[in-house]
């Protein structure tokens, strides 16, 4: 399964739609690359692919300090599934390869 490349996600939390850009690349089970979001770009830790399955984390600053823990499965050109915000809980995140 090809991930490499940008892709555009939209994340639906309680502060309404979150959209952020990753820009990924897998080595193997690896997976590395940045997140921009709110002006902001963070690399990605903990970056794993397995399949069509994959997670990262990423630390942002804004609107507060917190880890960004991401679990999605890439489907085709479409990338879906959750991430959870600390403590305050999971929310769903969808979207697709950037043009």
């Amino acid at each position: 399964m090809a991930v490499d490349g940008k892709w555009e996600i939209t994340i639906n939390s309680p502060m309404g739609a979150q959209k952020a850009v990753l820009d990924i690349k897998a080595d193997g089970p690896a997976l590395s690359g940045t997140q921009t979001a709110m002006s902001s770009t963070q690399p990605i830790a903990n970056g794993k692919v397995e399949g069509n399955a994959l997670s990262w984390s990423a630390q942002i600053t804004n609107p507060m300090p917190m880890t960004l823990e991401f679990s999605g499965t890439v489907d085709g050109d479409k990338l879906a599934g959750s991430v959870k915000a600390g403590s305050f809980g999971s929310f769903p995140f969808s979207g697709g390869r950037s043009a």
